[in-house]
């Protein structure tokens, strides 16, 4: 749609994505182009187009101590316009992010400002913003679109996973009227077609599901609950040692797991920490979503937290019981595993 809107409108040689490392933005070869999930991409290199990768906004990763947050926005919008600059601003067609990147980083917000400054930087050299919500959208952050946290409004957004709510598989592209307009006005017609696009069941699902989350008053339900399983994750797990950070927003919470706390240090791939919790969360009932690659694709760990709407504050209580429960034991194996490593390690540095 982003390429078509160009050559509806007399640009043509606007050709090229910038996207962000550690991203991900599906399994297509197009959409795997421009995503950052290097462990997804590795074996289809040969086969992606050429895509322009900046900095991920990651404030536990990446924001240096004498940054304040909006310095660190400003320091990532002056990388991305110089990426631009670099590429040459005439060839430039969109730059595409997750408002809060999912399961490649787990459930990492953006800084203050940050978007702000990106859709400025995007408008200053007519580059289109493209919005990954699949993920964070349709509610999951306490607002319809988590976008509008960052007062922003991008000029296409998509949308999935919440907008079937479990029920059908259904995903959404949402247009600017700048989009549509150039494109009803000339051509006419948006040349693109899948085999079950505008399916009748999906779309009636979605449309309970939207008009469900309206009248049940279910955005402030995120909010509200989003606050207390924050708060209660806080609680139980901040205090131990393999807990490095725990972040995000309404119902999308990640926690980024370490080995040293104070230096950020990931566990060692060799723990298959996610694995284990993940069997482990399974066999007390819960589940959960852990990741491994959470640094650069092959380095840190993270569990995704993603409860239902609805869940309840004993349900609430319950998940973060069995979640504690389950790292604990899990820790238990991966510390001697670590503690293993580190020798061997510290064998081959003195051989």
């Amino acid at each position: 749609m982003a390429r078509q809107y160009f050559v509806e409108i007399g640009q043509p040689e606007r050709t090229q994505f910038i996207a962000r490392r550690q991203s991900y933005h599906g399994n297509t070869l197009g959409a795997l182009a421009v995503g950052g999930n290097q462990w997804r991409r590795t074996q289809f290199e040969p086969l992606l187009s050429d895509v322009h990768h900046v900095s991920p906004c990651n404030a536990y990763r990446d924001m240096r101590v004498d940054e304040t947050e909006i310095e660190y926005s400003k320091r990532l919008a002056d990388e991305l316009e110089q990426t631009i600059l670099d590429i040459g601003a005439d060839n430039v067609m969109a730059f595409v992010a997750e408002p809060v990147v999912g399961a490649t980083a787990g459930a990492v917000p953006a800084t203050k400002h940050y978007f702000k400054l990106v859709r400025e930087v995007c408008d200053r050299y007519g580059v289109l913003l493209i919005l990954d919500e699949v993920m964070c959208g349709v509610g999951r952050t306490g607002s319809f679109y988590a976008f509008e946290q960052e007062e922003v409004v991008p000029d296409l957004v998509t949308i999935a996973k919440g907008l079937g709510a479990g029920y059908q598989p259904i995903g959404a592209v949402i247009a600017s009227n700048k989009i549509f307009e150039k494109i009803a006005s000339g051509s006419g017609f948006f040349q693109h077609g899948h085999t079950f696009m505008a399916h009748p069941m999906a779309c009636a699902a979605a449309l309970a599901t939207v008009r469900t989350i309206i009248s049940d008053g279910l955005l402030k339900k995120v909010q509200e609950q989003g606050k207390k399983l924050k708060s209660l994750l806080q609680r139980d797990l901040s205090s131990l040692p393999y807990i490095g950070d725990i972040r995000g927003k309404g119902m999308f919470l990640g926690i980024e797991l370490v080995s040293d706390k104070s230096a950020k240090r990931p566990l060692h791939s060799s723990t298959l920490a996610h694995k284990k919790i993940k069997s482990k969360a399974m066999e007390l009932g819960l589940m959960c979503y852990p990741m491994s690659g959470t640094i650069d694709g092959s380095s840190g760990h993270h569990i995704l937290l993603a409860p239902p709407f609805i869940i309840s504050d004993n349900e609430l209580e319950e998940l973060v019981y069995k979640l504690t429960i389950a790292i604990k034991e899990c820790a238990a194996h991966w510390e001697v595993k670590e503690s293993l490593n580190e020798k061997q390690d510290s064998y081959y540095r003195c051989a």
